[in-house]
């Protein structure tokens, strides 16, 4: 039987960086990955970049039962300290929009960047290593982990094993099943950052704008206007639904039944917009072409308004329209899924966890690092911030 201080259980970006930070302070660690190599998951993102952090990032920018928990975490490291490790390995890098910063090179700098890092600090990392059963004996106050590989006893476990999304990589549910082996609480894990479907009855109505993207604000109907998400980027209409960063951004805090709500024309005011040419010739659709997708705007008018000349519509009539084009109300008919999603919403509920050390606190020296963890981040960036932030957190203590 192998003794260690440490298991880590799950080879992506959180476990590897808490493992680093474990074994930088003299901790022997080992990472047990069931995959046959570690961070899938950082080698397909950001499009093969990887989107590994936003300057940008606070509490804000995330989402959980607890919105305060993550703030601990995320004030101890930060996007600027994880950009300092990035120059000191020599990576490349730019920031695309938002904040959002990318590898120039490939996603496959930061995996080398980790793996670097764990040699230097010792840590010890097996692939293809299943995990059968993991046991706690409260005496000794250690976690033995029975494997392919064999067992391994140690005083600190730590689970980084993901959420559900992208299975095809591998995900699976083990983290919520230790979690409840242990009797801690479980947040109802959902697809989040994933494509809206819609009704058969507007796929047919949408059928001729598949492919069609344009920018618009996003936001979801019923939410305390004080606390309201709204997203301001494209949108792409699919032959499934609605896809896109804003739709994408939206879905994790949509809830099923209720509509979500477009704005058009952010930037404009319609009304006064319409009403300045309604003394002209021009098709409202041939108007609102000079906004929008020429198809777009066409659909749009065979679906809400039929288009005539604008001398042709009276004032009441004019208002109404610029009403469902800033208030545009979409009820999805669901989402894509986890095949589809880029991360898990829900996860192991932080009333169970410290949020300064990332410990159970029913359970001394089990740990939960990353998107198992209720917590999630929105796109750009967010979310491997948190693996970076919390794996340190936890690393600091284990």
């Amino acid at each position: 039987m192998l003794k260690c201080d440490v298991i880590v259980i799950g080879g992506g970006a959180a476990g590897l960086f808490c493992a680093i930070q474990a074994g930088k302070r003299g901790r022997k660690v080992v990472v047990l990955e069931h995959s046959e190599t570690i961070g899938k998951k950082i080698r397909i993102s950001g499009g093969g970049r990887c989107n590994f952090t936003n300057v940008y990032t606070n509490p804000d920018n995330f989402t959980s039962s607890n919105p305060h928990f993550c703030k601990s975490a995320l004030a101890r490291y930060t996007p600027a300290d994880f950009i300092s490790l990035v120059e000191k390995h020599g990576i490349a890098y730019h920031e695309k929009t938002l904040g959002q910063m990318f590898c120039d090179g490939s996603s496959q700098q930061i995996i080398d960047l980790l793996l670097r890092e764990c040699e230097m600090a010792g840590v010890e990392i097996r692939c293809g290593c299943q995990v059968y059963d993991v046991n706690r004996d409260p005496q000794a106050g250690s976690f033995s982990v029975r494997t392919n590989q064999g067992t391994i006893r140690s005083s600190a476990l730590v689970i980084a094993t993901g959420g559900l999304s992208i299975p095809t990589l591998g995900a699976t549910d083990f983290g919520y099943r230790i979690a409840r082996q242990f009797g801690l609480r479980i947040e109802e894990p959902r697809p989040a950052l994933v494509p809206l479907t819609l009704t058969s009855q507007m796929l047919k109505q949408l059928a001729k704008l598949s492919g069609v993207s344009l920018e618009a604000l996003v936001s979801c109907v019923g939410w305390d206007s004080r606390r309201a998400p709204a997203f301001r980027e494209s949108i792409l209409i699919t032959h499934r639904g609605l896809s896109g960063p804003a739709i994408l951004q939206i879905s994790t805090y949509w809830k099923r039944g209720t509509p979500i709500s477009i704005n058009l024309f952010p930037d404009e005011d319609v009304y006064e917009m319409l009403r300045s040419n309604q003394g002209s010739g021009i098709e409202l659709a041939n108007l609102l072409s000079r906004f929008l997708p020429k198809r777009f705007a066409h659909a749009w008018c065979e679906l809400y308004a039929a288009s005539k000349p604008l001398k042709q519509y009276e004032s009441a009539e004019l208002r109404d329209i610029a009403q469902k084009l800033d208030y545009l109300q979409i009820t999805p008919a669901g989402t894509e899924g986890f095949r589809k999603a880029e991360v898990t919403a829900g996860g192991v509920s932080t009333t169970e966890l410290s949020s300064q050390t990332m410990e159970a606190k029913r359970v001394p020296g089990l740990y939960f690092i990353g998107e198992v963890v209720d917590v999630t981040g929105q796109l750009g960036g967010y979310n491997f911030q948190w693996a970076w932030a919390s794996g340190y957190a936890a690393g600091q203590f284990v």
